[in-house]
């Protein structure tokens, strides 16, 4: 881990040029306005070169600021794809290529939590990690009683880096303000840094996942492995196999994505029901197609607290534009909610032709995910022009996670090109879309 830019004199100067990069972007673009340029087009070049400086910067920062750079999605989701495409290259590429704790680091942690005995918890340990991600590691092993498990241990630093990122990037908030105008910026940055935080506590990770082990048991579609124990810097679950979602995206038969597709779909949507919970982490990486045929499922260190299901305003949001229904009212509801901030003005024509094709794919009996679809969702969505009606919404710190969660199980779903009847899964387990009630 030497080569990460840990420590926190060499971090802070790397984010503080976050604000100093536009404070020259905006002096730059006011000469030109001087100089006869139309102020759409230089509001424009300033939107474009600040997002890319805000992802390259959250690129090279790996740990906690690659984790942070995740849960920006949000902001991503409202780039066009030349700048979305190359971040999400590069934390990919950083996320494969960041280097292993070597072993004597691994076992530092481990005595740390258990105790010099530590070994005797295990017949077997395999100090070459399974898996490696932005805060932590994977290592199979045999537990005391015969079980094959999953030990997830937490890169040592990686937690004050994350917050440290965090404290310093929401000093920068107004950045992101200027990506989206309609966007409330402090209360969205304070609930993704406790959000973000909350994947540090191994702890209440293992208690999420139990939960979801618990609603889960004896499933016929969908597996999700016990917890064994867990510490401040160590998760013990029981071990999975089965076949990454990646390979199936690459090599599977139709057959196996569409399925994988189907049973997506069905856990995140029946999570907050059955579990009070909605898992909001849903990448290829978290997911396995089992050989028999459930979707095995893992990291829950994101998750979104539903006790009471989804919000039933989505419910009844879906209804109204299924039914071609009055597009004042959801004018209101999205007011009411917060996606529409006072002072923000939007036309009723332009937001019924924005809203319909997001509720495409749950509008009719079966639906066809595919990278084409998602190109022109996301070449419409992420205008950057001032007109685009996407730049006038905002994001309630209670959606969050649910807003994270649409945008990326799409992702997953068109990168799966999977067919479906996605609208009786979608409706099966949303309040509000019966009754038009919230």
């Amino acid at each position: 881990m030497n080569d990460l830019p840990r420590r926190a004199v060499t971090r802070t100067a790397k984010l503080a040029t976050l604000p100093i990069g536009l404070a020259g972007r905006t002096a730059l673009g006011f000469g030109k306005r001087i100089g006869g340029r139309p102020a759409e087009i230089v509001a424009g070049e300033i939107q474009q070169r600040t997002a890319e400086q805000i992802f390259r910067v959250l690129g090279e920062l790996k740990g906690g600021a690659m984790k942070l750079g995740q849960a920006l999605s949000i902001f991503e989701a409202a780039l066009p794809p030349e700048i979305a495409g190359p971040y999400r290259a590069t934390l990919t590429k950083l996320q494969e290529s960041a280097p292993p704790l070597p072993a004597r680091t691994v076992h530092r942690v481990l005595a740390g939590d258990f105790g010099e005995d530590w070994r005797d918890r295990f017949t077997d340990f395999d100090d070459q990690p399974a898996a490696a991600a932005s805060i932590g590691q994977v290592h199979k092993a045999i537990w005391y009683d015969g079980r094959e498990v999953a030990v997830k241990i937490q890169y040592p630093g990686a937690g004050k880096a994350l917050i440290s990122d965090f404290t310093q990037l929401s000093r920068a908030g107004r950045l992101f303000g200027i990506l989206m105008p309609g966007l409330d910026v402090k209360p969205l940055l304070d609930e993704l840094r406790n959000r973000v935080a909350e994947e540090l506590d191994y702890h209440l990770e293992a208690t999420s996942q139990q939960a979801f082990a618990d609603a889960y048991a004896g499933d016929p579609d969908i597996y999700v492995p016990n917890v064994v124990t867990a510490t401040d810097h160590v998760l013990i679950t029981e071990w999975m196999d089965g076949t990454p979602l990646s390979k199936i995206i690459s090599d599977g038969s139709r057959e196996d994505r569409d399925r994988a597709g189907i049973l997506l779909v069905r856990f995140l949507f029946s999570g907050p029901a059955r579990a009070g919970l909605l898992h909001a982490d849903p990448h290829p990486g978290n997911f396995r197609l089992l050989d028999d045929g459930r979707l095995g499922v893992l990291d829950f260190g994101a998750v979104d607290r539903l006790p009471d299901g989804f919000p039933p305003f989505i419910g009844k949001l879906l209804r109204i534009i299924h039914e071609d229904g009055e597009i004042g009212e959801v004018e209101q509801e999205l007011r009411l909610q917060g996606f529409l901030k006072e002072g923000i003005e939007v036309d009723l024509d332009a937001l019924r032709t924005f809203l319909g094709p997001l509720a495409e794919p749950s509008s009719v009996e079966s639906f066809k995910f595919s990278r084409e679809w998602l190109r022109d969702e996301a070449a419409r969505v992420t205008d950057l022009r001032p007109s685009n009606i996407t730049r006038r919404f905002n994001v309630p710190p209670s959606y969050v996670l649910i807003h994270r969660v649409s945008t990326a199980g799409i992702g997953v779903l068109c990168q799966l090109e999977c067919e479906g009847p996605f609208r009786a899964e979608v409706i099966k387990w949303m309040p509000g879309y019966e009754t038009g009630t919230g």
